[in-house]
């Protein structure tokens, strides 16, 4: 097994991807094997760190990566951890940029889609009032007078005339 030059993580990507490639595999194979993203992979073999998600996700992604072409993963990921420069503790920072970095800003166009699901709801809410209202409602009254017996139809027992719904 050809073993990676140190100078710095570019061709630690770089050596990464001949590895790849030396095998005949492709990177989307490698993402399906692995289910880690192929922009992912793509960051590592490039050496732009700063694509990827942080912190202990990327050295699970580079066990994933040697794990599937059979490569020794301690030493790729001791090497990684050179590379990268975050061997003994890790680096909070970094992690809480990455994080930062990947999160969706609430700007303009999420607002307008909050007041949009907003209105969404009032207009089911009226939607749902107006068919109680207007067709439920009355119909259930019409069915309590015709379920009434013809008995207390006639001597108006059980059912005040006057009431227009007598069990609503």
């Amino acid at each position: 097994m050809e073993r990676p030059r140190r100078s710095n993580a570019v061709s630690f990507g770089k050596n990464l991807q001949r590895e790849r490639e030396s095998r005949g595999v492709s990177l989307e194979s490698v993402s399906e094997g692995t289910k880690v993203s192929p922009r992912y992979l793509q960051a590592l073999e490039t050496g732009d760190h700063a694509q990827l998600p942080g912190g202990v996700f990327n050295r699970g992604i580079v066990q994933s990566y040697c794990r599937f072409l059979g490569l020794n993963e301690a030493e790729w990921l001791k090497r990684f951890a050179e590379f990268s420069r975050t061997e003994g503790s890790p680096d909070w920072t970094e992690f809480a940029q990455n994080v930062k970095r990947n999160r969706v800003e609430m700007g303009p166009r999420m607002r307008l889609r909050w007041w949009g699901v907003l209105l969404m709801m009032l207009a089911l809410g009226a939607a749902g009032w107006a068919l109680w209202r207007y067709i439920l409602k009355p119909k259930l009254g019409t069915l309590a007078v015709a379920m009434a017996s013809p008995s207390e139809q006639q001597t108006g027992c059980g059912r005040n005339p006057s009431n227009k719904t007598p069990w609503l």
